[in-house]
């Protein structure tokens, strides 16, 4: 196996077991969401986003309440829109 495989593979099991956990660290949310520190730090500095600062100065997130968060505003596909009008049409004959 050549290293870049090696690489990938070892990528694929770490966000595996990152999948696991109920709760994440500043870091673990970054490599979670693709976001960097700068930005999660601003969502969390304008309560944007939902956290945890048990200390006071550590930050954690739960996995659920980031999941939730991240699917917040979701667009319908054309397909779903032209079901609904649809649906719409029909009901109101």
């Amino acid at each position: 196996m050549n290293t870049i495989n090696l690489d990938e593979r070892l990528a694929r099991i770490e966000s595996l077991l990152l999948s696991q956990k109920k709760v994440l660290n500043l870091d673990e949310a970054c490599d979670y969401t693709g976001m960097s520190r700068s930005y999660l730090y601003k969502l969390t500095s304008t309560g944007c986003i939902p956290h945890s600062k048990p200390g006071g100065k550590l930050i954690y997130f739960d996995i659920d309440l980031l999941n939730n968060w991240l699917l917040e505003n979701q667009r319908k596909s054309h397909s779903q829109i032209e079901q609904e009008a649809l649906e719409y049409t029909l009901k109101k004959r």
